[in-house]
Order: structure tokens, then sequence, then C-alpha cells
């Protein structure tokens, strides 16, 4: 495990404001994202992560003008995704003030949207989403979900994860639609078949309840950790959380 992991919280938002559902639904309101930004960069977060979750079901682009607030307000680098549909939107969020874009529906309707923003931003500005769930008729056993996880596409969740990763594609998020906001642990089959096909950076996402749950995740290949509700709610401390894994012997950032 020579490679250093990196906490990456993320705010979910809906209407300007940060929220925070349980399997893509049962919404909650967790505040203003600029105060969550700044607290998460002051806590230690090593990458932030902001999903405007309706923009795709809601056909609209994503907020640029909280883009632009969140840009001023953090000292990380931090990836813009939800209703990121080709390389004009993309642009935008990055011109707006995004360190990278996250591209999961679109990406999958057209897959020839991820080697334009590839060539047009480079290979370290673009991530593609992966929205999965169980399907034991599939090869892989998971299947490819896109709108937000409302929509299931019959494609095995492993065979586009390699595909992506063909194209040259740095960084995929996996979020497991039964994982999601459940805070029962991460899905760990799906972290460990997408790190093992592919040579991307696979990020850990739905489903953190506690700090074991994120060692489990770099146990099965993850680099990058995220999560939502337990930051959001007080649940785990970052900085405890960077002290958990070193003990354990991981290389923190």
């Amino acid at each position: 495990m020579g490679k250093s992991v990196g906490i990456m919280p993320c705010l979910d938002m809906q209407n300007g404001r940060v929220v925070k559902g349980v399997h893509f639904v049962d919404i909650r309101d967790a505040g203003d994202p600029v105060e969550c930004a700044k607290a998460y960069c002051q806590a230690g977060a090593d990458e932030l992560a902001l999903l405007d979750i309706t923009a795709t079901v809601e056909n609209r682009p994503t907020m640029l003008e909280v883009v632009k607030n969140v840009a001023e307000a953090t000292t990380v680098p931090f990836t813009v995704g939800g209703g990121i549909s080709d390389v004009a939107s993309a642009a935008a969020v990055l011109e707006a003030g995004a360190d990278k874009v996250s591209t999961s529906s679109a990406a999958f309707r057209k897959p020839e949207i991820v080697k334009d923003m590839l060539a047009e931003f480079g290979p370290e500005k673009v991530t593609v989403a992966i929205d999965v769930d169980v399907n034991e008729s599939l090869p892989s056993g998971y299947e490819v979900y896109i709108d937000g996880g409302r929509t299931a596409t019959g494609a095995d969740a492993i065979e586009w994860a390699k595909k992506v990763d063909g194209f040259g594609v740095q960084v995929i998020l996996p979020t497991s639609k039964a994982g999601d906001g459940a805070q029962t642990g991460f899905d760990l089959p799906v972290i460990r078949a997408m790190a093992q096909a592919c040579s991307a950076a696979i990020v850990a996402s739905g489903g953190a309840g506690k700090m074991e749950h994120f060692y489990e995740a770099v146990e099965a290949g993850a680099t990058i950790l995220l999560a939502a509700s337990v930051f959001h709610f007080g649940i785990i401390d970052i900085g405890e959380l960077k002290r958990y894994l070193r003990q354990r012997g991981l290389q923190v950032k």
C-alpha cells in the first residue's frame, strides 16, 4: 500500500444548499456550501467534491455562482459534478474556479464526451463518476445507473469502468446506490473489482459510517476517500480520521 490516501468531503447540493440523502432520496438540509467548504478546509480535507444532485434530472447546468463562491473560499482542489454534459458546460465550471469536473450520466450516454473533455482539459481535470447497484445477472454482479441513480442501464459497471480507464481517465468515482447515505460501509467488492481492472485512482463513495469503513476501502484499493453525512453531521472528525488511518500504517496526505 505505497500510495498515499486523501480525504474528500462531498457537498451534495440542491437549490444552492448542501443537503444529504439516504439511497439518493429522503433529503435533509445540511447548510451553506461556502461555510461547509471553509470548515472542511480548516478541518484538514485534502480535496472537496461539490455535487449538484438534481442538475441532470432537472436538465439544467450546475450553479456557477455557488462554484465561484466556493472557489474563493477553499484552499484545496475541488471537483464539481452534476449536469456536466459536454465540453462547454465543463469549461464554464472550470472557468468559475473548479479544479476538476466529474461527469456521470452524460459520459455514459455519449462516451465520446469523455474523450473530448480529456483532449480539451487534460486527464487531471476529468473524473468519471459511476453510480452502481447490484444486478446478479451481469458478469460483475453490478449495473450502471444514471440520472442520479434513478435509471438502470443494463450495462455492467466494471466493463464501463474499464472502458473509461482505457480513454485515459485518471480518477473513477463509483457510488453504490445501496450504500449511499446508509452509513453501513462502502461497497468493497465494487472498489476491489474496479481497482483491479483499472489503472485510474478509485474514489470510495457511498456508505461511510465509522472510521474502520475508510480503512477497509483503502484495503480494497481506494486511494481517495469520499464521504458526506459523517462529516456534515459531525460523526467523524477529519483530523481524527487521518490519525486513525496513520495508526493503521497508511500514508495519509
